[in-house]
C-alpha cells in the first residue's frame, strides 16, 4: 500500500524556522506534481505549495510567499518544505499530497487534483 508520511513538524517561536518532508513508501515516487496544505482547527484544510513533477515549477499561496521554499529530490524520494519567519498563524497540522497532474496546474490549490494523502504533521508556532 502506498503511503505519504510526513515528518519535521514541532514547536517553535515565532520567528523562527522548521523544515518539514515528505517521504512515500510502498513504491517510488511517480512523476507527478506533489503539494503541501494545511489545516487550522476549525477550518478547512488550505493549499500552501505545490512543485511539480521534476522541481522546475513551483507555487505558492500568497499567505507564505517569500517564506515558504518547496524542493523535492526524486532520486532520495523526499518533498521538502522550508518554513522560514514563521508566524502563529502557521499554526496547524500539514499534510503533503501527490497530485494527478504533472507539469502544470491552473488551479494547484484544488484538492481534488491530489489523490494521496500523508497523515499530517502538526505545526505549532508560538508568539
Amino acid at each position: 500500500q502506498v503511503q505519504l508520511v510526513e515528518s519535521g513538524g514541532g514547536l517553535v517561536q515565532a520567528g523562527r524556522s522548521l523544515r518539514l518532508s515528505c517521504g512515500i513508501s510502498g513504491r517510488f515516487f511517480s512523476n507527478y506534481a506533489m503539494g503541501w496544505f494545511r489545516q487550522a482547527p476549525g477550518k478547512e484544510r488550505e493549499f500552501v505549495a505545490a512543485i511539480n513533477w521534476n522541481g522546475a515549477g513551483t507555487y505558492y499561496a500568497d499567505s507564505v510567499k517569500g517564506r515558504f521554499t518547496i524542493s523535492r529530490d526524486n532520486a532520495k524520494n523526499t518533498m521538502t518544505l522550508q518554513m522560514n519567519s514563521l508566524k502563529p498563524e502557521d499554526t496547524a497540522v500539514y499534510y503533503c499530497a501527490e497530485a494527478t497532474w504533472r507539469w502544470t496546474s491552473s488551479r494547484p490549490e484544488d484538492r481534488t487534483g491530489y489523490n494521496v494523502w500523508g497523515q499530517g504533521t502538526q505545526v505549532t508556532v508560538s508568539s
